[in-house]
């Protein structure tokens, strides 16, 4: 582990919003707390990271190829029409990543989720239900954890 990963701490608004599914070699894996989409997050467990140009060149690439990994599984394990993906940082600065499982009809089809509707947050067994889905779509790649999981 090195001095940037051991000064890592995640913003408490992630923390606050989401619920911790487990870490990539670089990323911790994230689900919003929103059941109207299937809406995960990964976040560099790097300290004063804001910009993907912030990585070093080896993080960029790691980053590139979790997110990746991440898009295409939550494709298949969710059957999407669509997997957006942005990188924002307007009201959280660290760097962050969404991927939202989207299709024809969802609540805020064809325009963007944010704002669109309230959150709505999931049942305590939903989480658990895409913790175990992900868990065994990608057990070799990520390091799944319990912790934070509603009860």
């Amino acid at each position: 582990m090195d001095e940037l990963e051991l000064e890592f701490e995640l913003d408490a608004r992630l923390d606050n919003d989401c619920v911790t599914l487990g870490d990539f070699p670089l990323c911790r894996l994230l689900l919003m707390n929103d059941a109207q989409y299937p809406w995960f997050i990964l976040v560099p467990r790097r300290a004063d990271v804001s910009e993907i140009y912030h990585l070093s060149l080896a993080d960029q690439a790691q980053f590139l190829q979790e997110s990746s990994f991440l898009a295409e599984n939550l494709h298949d394990v969710f059957d999407a029409d669509k997997i957006n993906i942005a990188a924002l940082g307007n009201v959280v600065k660290q760097l962050h990543i969404h991927h939202v499982v989207r299709y024809e009809g969802d609540a805020a089809w064809p325009a963007p989720i944010w704002g669109a509707s309230p959150v709505k947050p999931y049942g305590a067994a939903d989480i658990r239900d895409i913790h175990e889905k992900l868990r065994l779509m990608m057990p070799q790649k990520v390091n799944f954890v319990a912790r934070n999981l509603i009860d």
